[in-house]
């Protein structure tokens, strides 16, 4: 198969510069430039600000404040059905469905393994032959992520690597992707069990933050970061559904990993569009 341009082209790319440059330009406070990169992303991707609880473009310090803006809750409804597994974040649906003996889906011919995404600290034993969903984030889309259920925070990693595009035009023609890119791997538990989310850093994505450990990026951790949480009643981290857990500072990916005991509801699929809170899943009996 024939690499496209635009995918050759990343391999020789400063992707690291080039995203910590952004990074500062998205910082920007000075009004004239600030303004002007909100109005001109605002027409570009016809972002509704509507939907937004600060819809004054020009209120926002920075394009990165306004980028990770919040939107009005009531637009986002979370599906408190018991067992009811939510969207974590807007996006589209890339790929979805089973694990089979520990490898995931990528995109047609390309496949990767759990171990491998996880990192190595993680144990990927439970999600051997569980489910999975990975959801695009387009630059247009909210981009905070929520909680697809209950969940007390066991395990974090940071893993640095690699920051190339993970559009579907990128998916399609880089080997291991998710697996190379600089991740975040957060493995929570809940009464049906483990699960684990995954937030994939990408070219230009200023950083991954989480609600426990703040901004999380390569300009600060040079190496693998492995934390685990206390899981005493006084210290623990425990998040509920629809709570947010954790944002991007440009478009980019989540995977969610879940054992077997789930059901992915039937109307998604592949290139299925998704919002914050729809049930998308449950857990089985």
């Amino acid at each position: 198969m024939q690499v496209p341009f635009e995918v050759w082209r990343q391999n020789y790319l400063p992707q690291h510069f080039i995203s910590w440059c952004y990074g500062k330009l998205s910082h920007c406070q000075i009004p004239w430039f600030k303004n002007w990169a909100i109005q001109r992303f605002i027409r570009l991707y016809g972002i509704n600000m509507q939907e937004a609880i600060e819809q004054d473009a020009t209120a926002y310090p920075s394009f990165h404040d306004f980028f990770i803006r919040h939107l009005k809750p009531e637009l986002r409804p979370v599906d408190h059905t018991p067992n009811a597994v939510c969207a974590p974040c807007d996006g589209v649906i890339s790929q979805i469905g089973r694990i089979e003996n520990g490898t995931l889906v990528q995109a047609k011919n390309h496949s990767y393994s759990v171990s491998a995404l996880l990192g190595g600290d993680i144990d990927p034993k439970p999600f051997q032959n569980g489910h999975f969903t990975t959801i695009y984030l387009a630059p247009k889309d909210y981009h905070r992520v929520h909680m697809p259920c209950l969940g007390t925070l066991e395990r974090m990693s940071y893993l640095p690597g690699d920051l190339f595009s993970v559009n579907p035009l990128t998916a399609t023609h880089v080997d291991q992707l998710f697996a190379r890119n600089e991740r975040v791997v957060s493995l929570f538990k809940n009464q049906e069990g483990p699960f684990a989310m995954v937030l994939v850093g990408a070219m230009i994505v200023g950083n991954i933050a989480t609600r426990w450990a703040g901004h999380i990026s390569s300009q600060r951790n040079k190496e693998p970061l492995h934390i685990q949480y206390p899981q005493t009643q006084e210290q623990h981290i425990v998040l509920d559904k629809g709570e947010e857990m954790g944002y991007f500072s440009l478009g980019s990916t989540v995977i969610m990993l879940f054992a077997e005991n789930l059901r992915w509801e039937k109307e998604y699929s592949q290139d299925s569009r998704i919002v914050v809170g729809q049930r998308i899943g449950q857990f089985l009996p």
